[in-house]
């Protein structure tokens, strides 16, 4: 018969196991939606039309706060809950093309090395932040709230600066964007690690997982854009 302490370590180790499956998943789940948004994106600038419709009219407004509309709409608590594991996944890639739309400018506005150069910037980044938050001790919800605050500001000042297209404003806004973002990204995968469950059945761990793939998808792409901002070469 095992012993207590050997109860204790095979239990352990399970749920190690099952975080580490956890956390594979809620990384490919993100890395998809990448995917998504790159290839929309890119198809995107295939059309002339298209684009001159997309950022050449008003409906760029639309566009752009699109993926606004599907956080504060469309992933509320409630919807969630009521949504297949199936058609949060769903939502989550029709979110992920939107956002495609919405950055498609930037496959023109930039050159095709630079975007490279800076994408595997902040993957590089995104990986040692988020390894950083996996394997910390400390506490990071105190650090987390404040950026919480710091994104809400920068979104209110690139929203205000959108009209007054202040060159200052924008590197400002560029460079808190950078630290807000890798701040996120720490506590975001603290966060997850957290709440993580053993014992949730495969359907609400599956939501779980979507969930989580959305919040680093998000401070990954807003990431890539500050840091094209500072470091990207326009064409």
């Amino acid at each position: 018969m095992q012993t207590q302490g050997q109860n204790a370590a095979t239990q352990a180790t399970a749920y190690d196991v099952g975080l580490r499956a956890h956390f594979q998943k809620v990384y490919n789940v993100m890395a998809m939606g990448l995917v998504v948004t790159a290839a929309v994106a890119y198809l995107a600038t295939q059309s002339a039309q298209l684009m001159q419709l997309i950022h050449g009219t008003p409906l760029r407004y639309v566009v752009a706060f699109a993926p606004l509309a599907f956080i504060f709409f469309g992933f509320t608590p409630n919807k969630v809950r009521r949504l297949s594991s199936s058609a949060l996944n769903m939502m989550f890639y029709g979110f992920s093309a939107v956002f495609g739309l919405s950055l498609s400018y930037i496959l023109l506005a930039y050159t095709g090395e630079s975007i490279t150069r800076v994408f595997f910037i902040t993957a590089g980044m995104f990986a040692g932040t988020s390894i950083f938050g996996y394997l910390t001790k400390k506490d990071l919800s105190g650090f987390g709230g404040l950026m919480i605050m710091g994104a809400i500001g920068l979104l209110i000042a690139m929203v205000v600066n959108m009209f007054l297209k202040s060159a200052m404003m924008h590197f400002v806004i560029s460079g808190i964007g950078v630290i807000v973002y890798t701040g996120l990204i720490a506590w975001d995968t603290q966060r997850i690690k957290e709440s993580y469950n053993a014992g949730f059945g495969r359907e609400e761990a599956s939501k779980l997982a979507t969930m989580s793939a959305l919040s680093l998808y998000i401070n990954f792409i807003m990431l890539f854009q500050f840091l094209l901002q500072f470091l990207g070469n326009r064409n």
